[in-house]
């Protein structure tokens, strides 16, 4: 009987085996320090922060439900369990990074809805950023840190209803 088929399924086999480990092992990284053993964990797509944020026009409530909203970059984004909730994953993204990825317009002084609706500034209503709860013309521009709340509001609301909204805004700890 000859041999050299059965040794070479069996070769064959062995070396399947080690691509596979070799190529499983890729996922893992290795992080020893000088007084520890070396620590294994598994990396992910892992999030690296979040913030939260709520969109008001005329004291109504935007939500982000639809399916066109979520996911939409793998720097910054939000998901359907909760709309609400900003996910980021680079450094140094911009609110406006993050509206940008989204299927409507924002800018200072006017805002255009996935819907085509646009609220802009005028003599009656103005379209507003508070950032942490305050007050922030140039909130577009600021990164999206751990934690931050942002508001943006059109209307001509008082102080006790933009404490309301504020209070719409998740709190990420």
């Amino acid at each position: 009987m000859n041999k050299a088929p059965v040794l070479l399924v069996i070769a064959v086999v062995v070396l399947v085996g080690i691509y596979l480990l070799l190529t499983q092992s890729s996922k893992f990284v290795t992080k020893t320090t000088p007084s520890e053993s070396p620590i294994v964990a598994i990396t992910s797509s892992r999030v690296d922060y979040s913030a939260g944020f709520a969109i008001f026009t005329n004291g109504t409530f935007r939500i982000f439900t639809a399916v066109m909203y979520h996911n939409l970059s793998k720097d910054v984004y939000i998901q359907a369990d909760n709309p609400n909730i900003v996910y980021v994953k680079k450094r140094g993204i911009t609110w406006n990074d993050f509206f940008k990825t989204l299927p409507f317009k924002l800018t200072k002084d006017c805002l255009t809805t996935g819907t085509k609706q646009t609220f802009c500034t005028n003599i009656n209503e103005r379209l507003k950023f508070y950032v942490n709860g305050k007050e922030d013309a140039n909130a577009l521009d600021n990164q999206i840190e751990t934690g931050d709340q942002l508001l943006v509001t059109y209307g001509n609301e008082n102080e006790a209803q933009i404490q309301k909204q504020l209070q719409q805004i998740p709190n990420i700890k």
